[in-house]
């Protein structure tokens, strides 16, 4: 092998040190010192030279470490020795990248596909990076948007990395609008969802107070029945007691069970003698002892036990009694009624009670955000169903038929550790053909309106929901932001 003189600057002194060596005895000069400065004494030797400097450049790039990520570059250190990642083996540092695998981690061979547990590092410089199995390093195919992982391929890879990067950073910046928006509706329905709660607090108060009012009606119209019913028990007494011989008044209604009015008198009592005719005022308030009203207990216990007794009374010299017993006399059953409508009103406001307070009951998030979800359904078509979300309620499919079928009812929020309201479940749905009942997970997520997004079936009567809403948005997102590398 042809020699070459030559003489490289020392680094301190500055001083040229002139040997005789071969080309490959001077590229390994080059790796071993890294002196670059050099100047060929020989000049029949520069081509040689020249060719041995191109040879050097080449020589470099094929020692650099390729498919490691920076923060595993203290792990490749250029050595004597080179320690797998996993510490199970020492080789020569000159074994790495030799397209060999002597560490069982595969750590050795980072740039090239000799180990089949081995990765690739794409860089991506300007783009998102990633590893690849070094399996598909220079295998003819591009899977890094650097190109890096077919150095050494007939592959004619371009790098669209920078693109792919413009693209990906007009995604975020577009999502992170989208966070910007939803995390301000969310703090209007975070608002709105407080004084919600505070309207449903305030809601149950009053039908607590209605039912406790209902309660004193009901003892009072218990009461009145038990009155009515001892007072129609007297006056059947009376009635069957009493002489029908004389002239009759016909009591044909009596609108207040409590007491008889002048008018109550005039427009329901009538002389019965030759002719029936109404009660003129003062033959009314005659009746009535001069007043223009008289308490029912002081009339029975007064006039009508009078009349019933035979004694006669002179209305324009006419005798008069009582037919019938007025309708008032009846009152048991009126009061019976009244109180089987009061009853009635005190179990529906009970049931109302109870209903809000299950409601209430709910978890809707630390500041009621959700609360606002509640009472309200959300449709979306899918080929020929028609599903609704009604959240904290229940999840319905339909189809072109009208059938309608349960996929659930609400059961609880499901989410991660870290956010517990990203998934809703609803369980306990109709049952399925030869399969347990239906269940729907819901996922939330965040976006500028409230919507059903999407509905899938991965597996047999499991369905799975996308439902979108600004409450979904949380701040956490937009610290992470673009990627450092981007």
């Amino acid at each position: 092998m042809r020699h070459v003189t030559a003489c490289f600057r020392k680094r301190k002194h500055g001083e040229f040190k002139c040997l005789s060596r071969s080309f490959k005895q001077v590229l390994a000069g080059f790796y071993e010192t890294g002196r670059r400065e050099f100047t060929v004494l020989d000049s029949d030797m520069r081509f040689q030279v020249i060719v041995a400097a191109v040879f050097w450049s080449g020589f470099v790039e094929s020692r650099k470490v390729r498919g490691i990520s920076s923060s595993y570059k203290r792990f490749y250190k250029e050595r004597k020795s080179f320690l797998c990642i996993d510490g199970s083996k020492i080789i020569p540092f000159e074994q790495v990248n030799d397209d060999y695998c002597d560490c069982e981690d595969g750590s050795d061979e980072p740039g090239t596909s000799a180990c089949p547990r081995g990765r690739f590092y794409c860089t991506n410089l300007g783009f998102r990076p990633h590893y690849i199995p070094s399996s598909r390093v220079n295998d003819g195919i591009c899977d890094c948007c650097d190109a890096s992982d077919e150095y050494n391929s007939p592959a004619h890879c371009q790098n669209t990395c920078w693109n792919l990067g413009q693209k990906e950073r007009a995604y975020v910046e577009g999502q992170m609008r989208t966070l910007d928006e939803g995390l301000r509706l969310k703090q209007q329905l975070i608002e709105e969802g407080v004084l919600l709660w505070r309207e449903k607090q305030a809601q149950l108060r009053e039908l607590q107070q209605v039912a406790e009012d209902l309660q004193i009606k009901l003892e009072e119209h218990r009461r009145r029945k038990h009155e009515a019913e001892r007072l129609k028990e007297q006056t059947l007494k009376a009635l069957e007691a009493g002489d029908s011989g004389k002239g009759r008044i016909l009591m044909r209604s009596c609108c207040n069970p409590y007491s008889i009015t002048v008018d109550e008198v005039k427009t329901k009592v009538v002389l019965v003698h030759d002719e029936e005719r109404l009660l003129s005022e003062d033959e009314a308030l005659g009746l009535l002892g001069g007043g223009h009203q008289i308490d029912l207990t002081k009339f029975r216990r007064t006039l009508w036990d009078v009349l019933t007794r035979g004694d006669s009374v002179k209305v324009r010299s006419i005798s008069l009694h009582f037919q019938h017993p007025p309708r008032c006399f009846f009152a048991a059953e009126w009061e019976a009624t009244n109180l089987k409508k009061v009853e009635e009103a005190y179990e529906t406001v009970n049931m109302e009670i109870s209903d809000l307070r299950k409601k209430l009951a709910i978890d809707y998030g630390t500041d009621w955000e959700f609360l606002f979800l509640n009472s309200q359904c959300y449709k979306l078509k899918v080929y020929e169903y028609i599903y609704t979300l009604c959240p904290f309620n229940q999840v319905t499919q339909k189809n072109t038929a009208g059938t309608e079928v349960s996929l659930g009812t609400w059961g609880m929020w499901a989410g991660t550790p870290k956010n517990q309201y990203s998934q809703m479940v609803y369980e306990n749905g109709e049952p399925c053909w030869q399969g347990g009942s239906r269940t729907t997970t819901v996922t939330l997520t965040c976006g500028t309106e409230t919507a059903l997004r999407s509905v899938k079936e991965p597996s047999k009567c499991q369905y799975i929901m996308d439902f979108q809403t600004p409450v979904a948005c949380q701040p956490v997102l937009k610290q992470r932001g673009i990627h450092s590398e981007l």
